[in-house]
């Protein structure tokens, strides 16, 4: 057996490479003299479960999991994803996903890397992540994290896991948690880019001022007329585009901002998150 030097942070690096085991990668690595590629030959001839032929495979498939605490202040959405379908629809796969999405919930990591680095049954999420590699022989990642907090924070699930959304309201108010969950599939269906036109950044304004402009332009409107029908555009935009100022699904009679309203007096969004699996 070789004699080499194998610190621990060449073991922890074989270990993200292949997901197998810390003591199979320390024994891969001395056998090997240090070398990663003659290290991960061994572990497939020994039969370890081996992820480095899954790293640059496309992990498109998965499911996005949202969440809210019992108090219904705080809420998450993950996304975990794998490699096909199958997986995705498996029970233990979205166990899986459901115990990072609870894990987040309770420790409010601040980014995904931290969320990354937390510890679940006393192992990284990371590291997990990596045995389902192993185990499931598809590539696994937590590639999505949200949160938002708010005084009654709702959340929705869309389409068999592929969709997610947490919408935050103004107020705990009789019926904001029905009015909440119509809001949240709004939401989904319609994929608003902003709260209301005030939350609109200024890059997306001025893309579609200029949007506007060339079309107006493009139909052979006098110059003098470019800018009033080009912000009458823009006006449309925000009716379509933004969510207390889109017409509500379910009545096109009102905008979102009039249902709420009209649930309580006053109740609004005060945030909101979509997260769809692949986009």
């Amino acid at each position: 057996m070789s004699t080499v030097q194998i610190s621990a942070s060449d073991v922890n690096k074989l270990r993200q490479q292949t997901g197998a085991g810390m003591m199979d990668c320390k024994k891969a690595l001395m056998e090997s003299g240090g070398d990663f590629e003659a290290a991960i030959d061994y572990l497939r001839k020994k039969g370890a479960k081996v992820a480095a032929s899954r790293q640059d495979r496309a992990s498109n498939e998965g499911v996005v999991i949202a969440k809210t605490t019992a108090d219904a202040k705080y809420g998450v959405i993950v996304e975990v994803n794998c490699e096909t379908d199958f997986v995705a629809k498996n029970a233990d796969f979205i166990a899986f996903a459901n115990s990072i999405a609870e894990l987040a919930l309770e420790m409010n990591p601040a980014s995904l890397e931290e969320l990354n680095e937390l510890e679940l049954e006393g192992r990284k999420v990371s590291d997990l992540v990596l045995d389902q590699t192993g185990k499931i022989g598809e590539k696994i990642g937590v590639s999505k994290y949200e949160v938002i907090g708010g005084e009654k924070v709702i959340a929705y699930i869309h389409g068999n896991y592929r969709l997610g959304v947490l919408v935050a309201l103004n107020a705990d108010a009789q019926g904001a948690e029905e009015a909440g969950k119509d809001v949240a599939m709004q939401i989904a269906a319609m994929n608003p880019v902003a709260i209301d036109k005030d939350d609109v950044d200024s890059h997306t304004i001025e893309r579609e001022l200029e949007i506007a402009k060339e079309q107006i332009r493009a139909e052979g409107k006098p110059e003098a007329m470019v800018e009033k029908i080009a912000q009458g555009k823009l006006n449309k935009f925000y009716k379509d585009s933004t969510l207390l100022n889109q017409e509500f699904v379910k009545d096109s009679s009102k905008t979102i901002a009039q249902f709420l309203n009209g649930v309580s007096n006053g109740l609004t969004v005060t945030a909101f998150k979509r997260v769809q699996l692949g986009a």
